[in-house]
């Protein structure tokens, strides 16, 4: 009983448009050590898309009581991007976006790049029902997402 509860999940519905910044108008805030600023925090789609990146960082079988999270990605760069892999990654990717109920995947295309692998995805913002292509590079030999 306690494990399912543990994975509902829900999202709250708000009114508020995106463009609005007074600071109790936010749905989601967050926390990120990876911004320039002095202001550490963030809100809303930037939030989402902070999730999103470091969802993609942690290998699959990586994280604690949880060894079917994460991305599949990083064991994969340095393999021959047959279509077999194409498609394990494609199915990945769907699923680590799928798996944040704040967001849904629209559209999807993998491809290889001369470095590694270039994810593009369209995602929907479900609370602002706002829709944003965003492009995920993996460098295979930096290891790192830009």
């Amino acid at each position: 009983m306690a494990n399912r509860l543990y994975n509902q999940k829900s999202v709250a519905q708000n009114s508020v448009s995106v463009g609005d910044t007074r600071s109790n108008s936010y749905v989601y805030k967050g926390f990120s050590s990876n911004q320039t600023s002095n202001n550490f925090k963030i809100y809303d789609t930037e939030l989402i898309k902070q999730d999103l990146i470091n969802h993609f960082y942690i290998r699959k079988g990586e994280k604690l009581e949880n060894p079917g999270f994460g991305s599949i990605i990083w064991d994969m760069l340095f393999e021959q991007f047959t279509e077999e892999v194409k498609e394990l990654i494609s199915k990945n990717v769907e699923e680590i976006i799928n798996y944040d109920p704040r967001i849904v995947v629209n559209q999807l295309t993998v491809d290889a790049t001369e470095q590694g692998m270039r994810i593009e995805a369209e995602i929907r913002f479900i609370a602002f029902n706002v829709s944003e292509r965003i492009t995920f590079n993996f460098d295979r030999t930096n290891q790192t997402i830009n």
